[in-house]
């Protein structure tokens, strides 16, 4: 029996991303490992709890899991039928209710999995077991105790991987209440924020112990406004986090063989309250627009197609995900360049593909070569042709969208807010000549405004301003509860990320422009406030006060037992990529850059993010607590290729607008409200995870 971890390491070699060396442990390391040689008996059974279920879906396709020799995938607390010709492979968490059933599986004279080979001889090795995150030592002992098992124990080790993986950059680690658990009133003296902390401590710690890496461990500090370190609960989760997961880290140190012993990365551990306008504000991108105003499920898209049967058209589900070339080349380019991109690859593909001319003939009698021509290209033509009219399709209703709800003068109104080119005078001007602009569009911009003008909603101006925008106080209950989310009232803004740079701008500004970077579309002026920090980070300009760092022993913030840091790694040297591409007069004037005389100017900002991983640098991680969004992951990629250092965001959720300020309405208790929430004084307990 061994108990160890895997030796592999992110390291030298071949470089690759996130989520390829993810994908790779679990499928080589755990499942390669436990092949024993015999070919007698090659299948073998996976047995997983609900949360190592989801871990493993996130992860991996069925189809890779069978390539490894797994013939069936079982649910560790349901009913199992015997299999004993197969060996077993259990990857679960390390709780004691999981070690019971363990036991109870391989114990005694009939064990549910053991293997004979073709003579019936008894082979003693049956299981392999690897635990998601480190196991307690007195569960090792009674593991150890069973005398009855210890000899069909093939493997005993931790895989420490309880992360999950949702792009090629970005994992969460699975809390979706953690706005209302850590941010809430309930929050202060609760051990249900605390041992939400500790859980996602655990899984944020995997990472590093999957890729091997050791960060630098930086988080943002609060303070009141006298300068005197902050006490309040939510004002100390950021320090929290990062002390437990420094302490995780250390161990990992000690206990992982080959770990490494200097810093090899960086991770900046942020919480909500750094953008407030993230959020909540209308992105343009494909991606963004596709999550935001389409009803979908994850990354599931419901279509209609014709049947074929020729009754009532049949309802369809595609996957907007990495497997499709298309969306991988549009997901992060406005939804006017998408546009734009999908008629010309549509009409270039008619152009050169004989089956798609074929189609278009006008009913005249085909030669026997034309149809030859034909069959020869129609699986290829097939295939490629849906995949474009899908997402033909998807831009279409989404364009049609963005008419209909008059989002491009919402739109324009929301960034000019941020920039500090509109007030309070076109906000009520808004209000007043659009009444028909949905709840929820008013719920949004006013959350916006909040943020830019805080001060305009003290005392009765938020009644004022809740009747002009004839919303319920349930709603202006949600525009008020993101001051919560500052901690003190009283905090003073200091260092990045203040929600005023200037000034001196019209009114108040929660952005400045970007100076160096062509604006090519309009209404793609804002980005996330992680993107200026990443790279003051990457340049080692991210303030030394603000942005404190657990390496180095110096003094610990009040409340957080462990240590921090005021250090800043090295500088990285940067390398920008600039591609370009061409535009064309079809582009909608609405969405041409104000900056451009004919709007035709070439896309330097917008493009999809197509990163060579030769050479990178070192990793850059970011965590934010109370979820992220598609906007702030679209930065991660932007960055990458920017700074030749693979960025990589880790969120307790990814959320868009509707999840993030609504309730979900069929599952209160799983998802509940965000924003809503954060007053309430009790909040339900999460269930669980389904499988």
């Amino acid at each position: 029996m061994s108990f160890s971890d895997s030796e592999t390491s992110s390291h030298g070699g071949e470089y690759k991303n996130f989520k390829q060396i993810s994908r790779d442990r679990l499928l080589h390391e755990m499942l390669r490992t436990s092949d024993s040689g015999d070919s007698r008996s090659s299948w073998k059974v996976l047995i997983m709890d609900k949360v190592t279920v989801k871990v493993m879906s996130s992860t991996c396709k069925m189809a890779d899991i069978t390539d490894q020799g797994v013939s069936l995938v079982e649910d560790l607390f349901r009913r199992r039928q015997p299999l004993p010709t197969m060996d077993a492979i259990y990857y679960i968490q390390p709780s004691k209710e999981n070690v019971v059933m363990f036991l109870s599986d391989m114990s005694g004279r009939e064990p549910l999995y053991r293997k004979y080979g073709q003579d019936l001889i008894l082979h003693k090795i049956s299981a392999y077991v690897y635990f998601s995150h480190p196991i307690p030592k007195d569960l090792v002992a009674r593991i150890k105790n069973d005398t009855s098992v210890i000899p069909r124990i093939g493997a005993l080790g931790e895989m420490n991987f309880e992360y999950f993986p949702i792009d090629s950059q970005g994992f969460v680690t699975d809390h979706e209440r953690a706005l209302g658990e850590l941010f809430g009133e309930s929050a202060q003296n609760s051990r249900r924020a605390e041992a939400s902390l500790n859980v996602m401590a655990s899984r944020i710690s995997t990472v590093f112990a999957s890729l091997k890496e050791f960060p630098f461990v930086r988080y943002r500090a609060s303070k009141g406004q006298d300068g005197s370190t902050a006490t309040n609960f939510r004002e100390l989760v950021a320090g929290k986090l990062a002390t437990a997961v420094w302490n995780n880290i250390t161990t990992y140190k000690s206990s992982i063989p080959n770990y490494p012993q200097k810093e090899t990365c960086e991770l900046l551990i942020l919480d909500r309250s750094v953008d407030q306008i993230a959020p909540v504000i209308h992105e343009w991108t494909y991606d963004a627009m596709c999550h935001d105003l389409l009803d979908m499920d994850g990354n599931k898209y419901v279509h209609e197609v014709p049947s074929k049967t020729g009754g009532s058209p049949e309802k369809k589900e595609v996957l907007l995900e990495d497997q499709d070339p298309v969306w991988l080349e549009l997901r992060h380019t406005h939804i006017a360049d998408a546009s734009e991109r999908l008629h010309d690859r549509f009409t270039n593909f008619v152009s050169k593909n004989k089956a798609a001319q074929m189609e278009q003939r006008d009913g005249s009698e085909l030669s026997t070569r034309d149809l030859q021509k034909m069959v020869q290209a129609l699986p290829q033509y097939n295939e490629q042709k849906e995949r474009l009219s899908i997402h033909v399709e998807i831009a279409g209703e989404l364009n049609k969208i963005i008419r209909d709800m008059g989002l491009r003068e919402l739109g324009q109104l929301e960034q000019d807010l941020v920039f500090g080119d509109a007030g309070t005078k076109e906000v009520i001007h808004y209000l007043r000549s659009k009444q028909d602009t949905s709840s929820e569009n008013k719920l949004r911009l006013m959350m916006i405004y909040a943020s830019v003008y805080p001060e305009k909603f003290e005392g009765d101006k938020a009644a004022k301003l809740m009747q002009l925008a004839k919303l319920s106080p349930d709603d202006m209950k949600a525009v008020k509860n993101m001051r919560m989310l500052e901690g003190s009232e009283k905090r003073k803004p200091s260092g990045s990320f203040s929600l005023k740079f200037d000034s001196q701008k019209k009114g108040n500004a929660a952005r400045k422009d970007r100076t160096g970077e062509e604006e090519t579309w309009q209404l793609f002026r804002f980005y996330p406030v992680i993107e200026e920090l990443v790279d003051k980070m990457c340049k080692g300009d991210l303030s030394k006060d603000d942005y404190l760092c657990m390496n180095t022993s110096q003094t610990a913030p009040r409340g957080v037992n462990g240590s921090s840091a005021r250090n800043v790694p090295p500088k990285a040297t940067t390398e920008s990529t600039n591609p370009r591409s061409v535009r064309s007069r079809r582009t909608p004037n609405w969405a041409r850059s104000r900056t451009s005389d004919d709007g035709y100017s070439s896309d330097s900002n917008l493009r999809s993010f197509s990163t060579d991983f030769k050479n990178m640098g070192q990793r850059i991680f970011v965590f934010i607590i109370g979820g992220a969004t598609r906007s702030e992951l679209r930065v991660c990629h932007k960055l990458t290729a920017k700074l030749r250092r693979e960025v990589v965001l880790g969120t307790t959720s990814l959320d868009d607008p509707p999840q993030y300020i609504t309730v979900i309405i069929l599952h209160p208790v799983v998802f509940g409200e965000k924003l809503k929430l954060l007053s309430e004084k009790e909040i339900a307990v999460d269930p669980g995870l389904g499988i």
